[in-house]
C-alpha cells in the first residue's frame, strides 16, 4: 500500500468516525463528552493534514536485521536480590 492510499484510507476512516460522532451528539447533546469526541476527531483531521510526504529513506515494515529475539528463559534470580516490591511502600 503505497502512502497516497494509507493517507487516503485513514481519511476514509476518519470521515466515517465524524459520522458515528455526530450521530453520538446527536442524540447526547452538547455534553463533554461529544464535545472531546468531536475535538479528538478534528485532532486527527489537522494531524493528517500535517503529515506531509513520508521521510525519505523510511521503510514501513520491520528490517528483520533490526529484530532481536527474546528468549523464554527464566530469568537470574540474583537480578531482583535488590529490588523492591511494588507492595513495599517505603517511607
Amino acid at each position: 500500500m503505497s502512502s497516497h492510499d494509507a493517507v487516503g484510507a485513514t481519511r476514509e476512516a476518519i470521515t466515517s468516525l465524524a459520522s458515528a460522532v455526530l450521530r453520538v451528539r446527536n442524540e447526547y447533546g452538547d455534553t463533554l463528552g461529544a464535545r472531546r469526541l468531536t475535538s479528538d476527531v478534528d485532532r486527527l483531521l489537522a494531524d493528517l493534514d500535517e503529515l506531509g510526504d513520508p521521510a525519505p529513506g523510511h521503510h514501513p515494515g520491520v528490517n528483520p536485521d533490526e529484530v532481536m529475539e527474546i528468549p523464554d528463559d527464566p530469568y537470574d534470580e540474583s537480578m531482583w536480590q535488590d529490588a523492591q516490591s511494588e507492595a513495599q511502600h517505603v517511607t
